[in-house]
């Protein structure tokens, strides 16, 4: 045993090294394969209550409600709670909603109400968890280790997005009630694995004079706005998913234009996650170097083209060749941003600028969710996702005059904490 050790320190990337970042990741990918599963088990029961892609968009819409509401309050927590005990919190109440649909499940499905209810409630718990388990990551390596890190966190999530909606379509195929309790037991894991992490406070100075309540509640916004490189990347994330994103519409596709059943719909919703996965290894070993902003542009139009692929393809292999090239390319994204927003914010407002940006990723995927469905429903599904993918394209193409600096970003180590430097660097 060992004499393994040497052999896994060469193999293992650098920031998997550090116990208290294993941790961390094995908590999150716990969590991600329960989110995953639920989300395939649900998609399918939703679809199946009225054949309708607009219930499918308001599961999303459910699902985002709470989070601008709730936003500003959780990173304040973030910011002066443990971050460990936050995240794990939200982990836990997760695992609720799990038990919750597994007793829907039990009495029939039939009904759409109690799935929209448990979309909030689902909301709410990621409004309050998300701001503190994306400020920790910073917190448990060095900065040389930051950019690595952050794409395994993310190589945790695709990992989750890989497996966990294939065994969902499987289980769910022998019967709905195992995903439920599978993903039961994933949540008690992914919390109590949380709970055991260790790291350093990272509230704001005791000494410090405590600012107005509304005044420190709104600091994160007013960060960001202040900084063009964090505005401009993660509202970027926002438009590309917002329009160009067709998760939603996945069960239609599956049912009615590829005409697959649970397996097909877990694996078109894993293959994106397949690409991403490709891609975080490679970040994750060697992290990206120069010209970080004009590649966040061109990756971003990408997606899109390959939106406008999905949407045209009649065949499954195409369909899902072209969400696996839109998940590579979007995980360069992802981590472009989220590697921005680490290096350039101080860390005693991490919790709550990361509270404003989980509010722009989740309007790209639960808002985006309700988008698709209400465009597809009123235009249907493929004219929707061929427009949807072209808008993408075309906000790429112009969005260096929009925001030049974050066009000019070279290397993202070299933003400085702090909005106006950090713009001034860039």
């Amino acid at each position: 045993m060992l004499a393994l050790r040497p052999l896994l320190r060469r193999r293992l990337p650098p920031a998997l090294l550090h116990r208290e970042f294993r941790r961390l990741w094995l908590g999150v990918l716990a969590a991600g394969l329960a989110e995953e599963m639920l989300a395939v088990a649900v998609g399918w029961q939703v679809y199946a209550i009225h054949r309708s892609a607009l219930d499918l968009g308001l599961i999303g819409l459910a699902a985002f409600v709470p989070l601008p509401l709730l936003a500003l309050p959780a990173g304040q927590l973030a910011d002066r709670l443990p971050r460990t005990a936050v995240f794990a919190g939200s982990i836990a109440v997760e695992g609720t909603v799990a038990a919750l649909l597994l007793t829907v499940t039990l009495t029939g499905a039939h009904r759409l109400w109690p799935f929209i209810s448990l979309a909030a409630l689902t909301g709410a718990a990621g409004a309050f968890g998300s701001p503190a388990a994306r400020a920790l990551a910073p917190e448990l390596v060095p900065a040389e280790l930051l950019a690595g890190a952050l794409a395994l966190r993310s190589i945790a999530f695709q990992v989750a997005t890989v497996a966990g909606p294939a065994v969902g379509g499987l289980l769910f195929a022998v019967r709905p009630e195992l995903v439920y309790a599978v993903a039961i037991g994933l949540s008690l894991l992914g919390a109590a694995t949380i709970l055991r992490v260790a790291h350093d406070a990272v509230a704001e100075p005791a000494d410090a004079e405590p600012p107005p309540r509304l005044e420190s509640l709104l600091l994160g916004i007013r960060f960001i706005r202040r900084t063009p490189v964090i505005f401009g990347a993660i509202l970027l994330d926002l438009v590309a998913v917002l329009f160009g994103g067709a998760v939603a519409l996945l069960p239609l596709y599956a049912r009615t234009i590829l005409h697959t059943g649970p397996v097909g719909l877990g694996v078109l919703r894993s293959a994106p996650a397949v690409g991403a996965l490709v891609a975080g290894v490679r970040l994750a070993r060697r992290p990206l170097g120069r010209r970080a902003g004009r590649t966040l542009l061109v990756v971003v139009a990408a997606f899109g083209a390959c939106m406008v692929v999905f949407g045209l393809s009649r065949w499954f292999a195409v369909s899902a060749v072209a969400l696996a090239v839109s998940g590579f390319v979007d995980m360069f994204s992802m981590n472009i941003r989220a590697t921005t927003v680490a290096f350039a914010t101080p860390n005693p407002v991490r919790g709550r600028v990361n509270a404003v940006e989980w509010v722009f990723i989740s309007a790209s995927n639960e808002l985006g969710a309700f988008e698709s469905g209400v465009a597809a429903a009123l235009l249907g599904a493929v004219p929707a996702v061929v427009a949807g993918g072209a808008l993408t394209v075309a906000f790429a193409a112009v969005w260096g005059r929009f925001f030049p600096s974050l066009a000019r970003v070279d290397r993202m180590e070299e933003l400085i904490p702090g909005s106006e430097a950090s713009a001034q660097r860039a």
